[in-house]
């Protein structure tokens, strides 16, 4: 079967791009890969390719993401532990960033947020397969509870 490898990268489009350059970089630690003057940025996790997220600014008049319209809903991060995911989860309280949701989908559990654009973040923490949920339909009850 003909498939991708894997899914590239995003490319998000922002009102204010130094404004995303500094969400990203400083919430999500996210590097700076490159950059084309003042019109896109590229920025990556994982070090091993140009870019994961790449950010195009349209300016400020740009109208913001809308739950009730078809297209992306979020995109997501995956972490390494549940004790990352952790560690990030009290990051963005201390940085004040609004936690929307957090999500058990008894495969993983995901923190989601905004950026300053409205484009919604999931961070997660995939469970390792054997410990999957055995029925396909998930009850919702995950044991772990963030540390407050």
């Amino acid at each position: 079967m003909l498939r991708p490898k894997r899914l590239g990268h995003i490319v998000l489009r922002v009102l204010d791009l130094e404004r995303s350059i500094k969400f990203y970089s400083e919430i999500l630690g996210l590097t700076n890969t490159f950059s084309i003057a003042n019109k896109m940025h590229f920025m990556s996790a994982s070090g091993d390719s140009s870019h994961e997220l790449a950010l195009v600014s349209i300016g400020n008049k740009a109208q913001r993401p809308n739950s009730n319209m078809v297209g992306l809903s979020h995109f997501a991060w995956q972490m390494n532990s549940i004790e990352d995911l952790e560690s990030l989860y009290l990051k963005l309280q201390r940085e004040q960033v609004e936690i929307l949701d957090i999500g058990d989908h008894g495969i993983s559990l995901g923190i989601y947020f905004a950026d300053p654009d409205g484009n919604q973040i999931e961070v997660f923490y995939e469970l390792p397969k054997e410990e999957w949920p055995e029925e396909e339909i998930f009850s919702g009850n995950f044991p772990y509870k963030f540390k407050v």
